[in-house]
């Protein structure tokens, strides 16, 4: 189980600390010091299937040699503005990459283990494409 501890530093400024006692600065966008908190999670989102396409890719034994994640996400007009649709666009990078076994990290991500995306899911949708970047040996 999970939990973060989040205290008030000032003005709308607050610090999140984690079970690990790793932390991360939150603001609203007045502030502009942290991050949004509405945007932390569209980064939980995508360090969560980072973590599993990465390691489906090692287990693989596929030369990964980069991958980025950009998370866009739509929201309600109305408060409190629920976010609507989540859209998930990977780049991979790596040397003989398998497209084949990028969609497959991916769809095992998406549908088996990543908790943030399963929960997520249950609210809004979720799509994703991705780009197998092929680098030299």
């Amino acid at each position: 189980m999970g939990n973060t501890t989040v205290t008030w530093v000032k003005g709308m400024q607050f610090a999140a600390v984690d079970s690990t006692s790793h932390s991360v600065l939150l603001s609203t966008t007045d502030e502009s010091v942290g991050m949004k908190p509405s945007e932390l999670l569209l980064s939980a989102l995508g360090s969560c299937t980072a973590v599993d396409v990465v390691s489906i890719l090692q287990k693989r034994r596929q030369q990964l040699t980069g991958l980025e994640i950009v998370v866009s996400a739509e929201q309600a007009e109305e408060h409190p503005k629920a976010f609507t649709h989540f859209h998930i666009r990977y780049i991979v990078t790596g040397v003989d990459i398998s497209p084949a076994d990028v969609e497959r990290a991916i769809k095992l991500s998406e549908e088996k283990y990543c908790s943030v995306a399963a929960t997520l899911r249950a609210g809004a949708e979720i799509t994703y494409d991705y780009e197998v970047i092929q680098a030299s040996a």
